[in-house]
């Protein structure tokens, strides 16, 4: 299994990115597929994720309304489109996965329980 997320960059306040995730050896479709950030020295926090049985998608109220989820099956990719960007959201981004066993309402549960499959991280750097 592989995760592969890529996209990062320096931009300037307000600005916008989107992060690519391309994922082989599991299907976006059986997977809660989540995005992570961290700064260094930090605790790695959620920022959002996506529900493999149905698309529903999950954001963390830091970016609710800046950032959107998405996913592209056919691709096996997950997108993650982050728009208004702030000198507070410069993090190392990481993609993740869990096998998704909740479904429901409370699907996104899986987002906060812990991953099971980690890429490498794609550095955002926001900066005037």
């Amino acid at each position: 299994v592989q995760l592969q997320a890529s996209g990062g960059g320096l931009v300037q306040p307000g600005q916008s990115l989107t992060l690519s995730c391309v994922v082989s050896g599991l299907k976006v479709d059986e997977y809660v597929i989540g995005w992570f950030r961290q700064l260094p020295g930090m605790r790695r926090g959620g920022v959002s994720c996506i529900s493999g049985a149905d698309g529903k998608t999950y954001s963390t109220d830091s970016v609710e309304g800046r950032f959107a989820v998405s996913r592209d099956k056919s691709e096996n990719t997950v997108l993650l489109r982050m728009i208004d960007l702030q000198e507070d959201d410069s993090a190392d981004y990481y993609c993740a996965a869990i096998r998704q066993r909740i479904f429901g309402d409370f699907w996104y549960s899986q987002c906060r329980s812990g991953m099971y499959y980690w890429g490498k991280g794609t550095q955002v750097t926001v900066s005037s």
